[in-house]
């Protein structure tokens, strides 16, 4: 009697595989519902502790105004700066995890960037104003193929990371132009502006322009970067040191 071995274990390589890929499939559908179930306890906590560090920033602002000492002024704008920072933070952690769920294609529908716009500046007005900054934003009836969350978040993105790096005083212009079938959305900034040689980096994830300073997490531009790769965007920038700088978002007009 013979046996076949070639022939058995063509069949025992075809069970083990077939176990291999559903072991792979359940891992991923697993991987996906952790990812899923950890984005909205994170967005439940965004969204209450928010509300927490408004109230915190209003209480700073009404101290400020009714104490006259100088050191005990100097304290409460420390706290101030501190509360501030630590919203920058929770946001950048917020929006990288959003883009970390959306790691599948996403279908693209017309965005009308006027109303947009409207929201970014409604967002940011505030901070711009505390930082002592004018923020400008262009009306415009563009519209664009994109995904209005994502984009949004990355709008945002640029235009707070433009208010923080930008002295008081200073100017930040958002707006956006026609160039041939594609819209160019720019965020203009007179602020510090980005060394040649630190141009490479800035999209990375934990990157500042400078170390020495606490400017948050490091994750604006990282998010930015991740989320114009998903929306099948570009992005571009422009920057002088002690003139400011331009990011621009490339996108397909509708």
């Amino acid at each position: 009697m013979t046996i076949d071995v070639n022939r058995g274990s063509g069949t025992i390589m075809q069970q083990v595989v077939q176990v291999d890929v559903n072991q792979r499939d359940w891992q991923e559908q697993e991987f996906r519902r952790s990812v899923d179930f950890h984005a909205v306890l994170l967005a439940i906590a965004g969204h209450d502790l928010r509300q927490h560090l408004q109230v915190i920033l209003n209480t700073y602002g009404w101290l400020s105004e009714h104490v006259i000492g100088g050191l005990e002024r100097e304290r409460i704008e420390r706290g101030q700066i501190a509360v501030a920072q630590m919203a920058e933070e929770l946001h950048q952690l917020i929006s990288a995890l959003r883009i970390h769920a959306n790691t599948g294609r996403i279908d693209l529908i017309p965005v009308w960037l006027g109303p947009l716009f409207s929201t970014v500046d409604e967002e940011i007005k505030e901070l711009a104003s505390q930082r002592g900054v004018q923020l400008r934003v262009l009306p415009t009836r563009a519209v664009i193929a994109s995904d209005p969350m994502l984009l949004k978040s990355t709008i945002g993105n640029l235009v707070r990371n433009a208010v923080k790096f930008t002295p008081r005083g200073g100017r930040v212009l958002l707006g956006c132009r026609r160039c041939g079938r594609r819209v160019r959305i720019e965020v203009h900034d007179t602020g510090v502006g980005i060394p040649s040689k630190l141009l490479g980096k800035i999209f990375e994830a934990f990157h500042t322009i400078d170390p020495t300073e606490s400017n948050g997490l490091g994750l604006g531009l990282f998010v930015v970067s991740r989320a114009v790769e998903l929306l099948r965007h570009e992005v571009e920038v422009q920057s002088k040191v002690g003139r400011g700088s331009c990011f621009s978002i490339f996108a397909d007009a509708w």
